[in-house]
């Protein structure tokens, strides 16, 4: 293997955290920010790119690193190698109520593709790039979908999403339409395309967007119910102008600031 082997548990239900075991000399490598604790004997150390082994020439680390910022992550990760004679551990939580999954590359035939700001961590070795997409409408209507991450080598990597996570195996010229935020990642043989919802009810009152993804087996995809733009909108949608109260919930509501002599709009 060129991947480092870890092993791993996942803790937790809707907040989880993932502890990685590591043997000496075996690392791994994570997003800045998804730290949690480590044992003693474990070294921390920045590095530029995935710190994987594809080419370890300067220019190629640059470039490696280079092609985060289209993802808009960092030009650094952090990577985690244990010094020490005996195994130690080392944890990494999920930045928002959902699930952690692990994805054994291996399984996979190498390669998975997902949001651009799914990853979490991987054994060291594993490759974290981008994924471009070759087809005009995903690059015109497709948002965030159209530079997601690709995670390939043959050792395990770690995904995040938001609330409950369903997983569907697509047969052959199986399709399913799925909303584009909805989606979490799926195997390099799936195709994926953006579709325009159609109607003119649809457009103007449906609330759902005008779009939706369209991923065709045969694969794997990974759905989540909750996704974070989705959370954050809802959030930012019932936060009051002016920071004062709306009075959600009570009989005057929006009568109420009218008669407490907020009248702006």
């Amino acid at each position: 293997m060129n991947a480092h082997e870890i092993d791993f548990v996942i803790y937790g239900e809707e907040m989880q955290y993932v502890e990685i075991e590591l043997d000496p000399q075996e690392a791994v490598v994570a997003e800045a920010g998804s730290f949690m604790m480590m044992d003693s004997d474990i070294k921390m150390d920045t590095i530029f790119g995935d710190g994987s082994n594809q080419d370890n020439s300067v220019l190629g680390k640059l470039f490696s690193a280079g092609k985060r910022l289209l993802t808009g992550e960092s030009l650094f990760m952090t990577a985690f190698l244990n010094i020490g004679h005996g195994k130690k551990q080392v944890s990494f939580a999920s930045p928002y109520p959902g699930k952690i999954i692990p994805i054994d590359l291996t399984e996979f035939q190498g390669k998975f593709i997902c949001q651009k700001d799914a990853f979490l961590c991987a054994a060291k070795g594993v490759s974290v790039g981008i994924e471009f997409s070759k087809k005009l409408g995903r690059g015109l209507f497709g948002g965030e979908g159209f530079i997601m991450q690709k995670l390939e080598g043959d050792g395990m990597a770690f995904v995040h999403a938001g609330g409950t996570i369903a997983k569907k195996i697509l047969g052959p010229g199986e399709t399913l339409k799925v909303d584009t935020g909805c989606i979490i990642g799926f195997t390099k043989d799936v195709d994926y395309d953006i579709e325009f919802i159609g109607g003119i009810k649809n457009t103007i009152f449906g609330g759902e967007g005008l779009f939706y993804a369209t991923l065709r087996g045969p694969g794997t995809v990974y759905i989540q119910s909750l996704p974070f733009s989705r959370l954050a909108g809802r959030i930012l949608a019932s936060i009051p102008r002016g920071g004062k109260d709306k009075g959600e919930g009570s009989i005057l509501g929006g009568l109420g600031d009218l008669l407490d002599g907020d009248n702006r709009f």
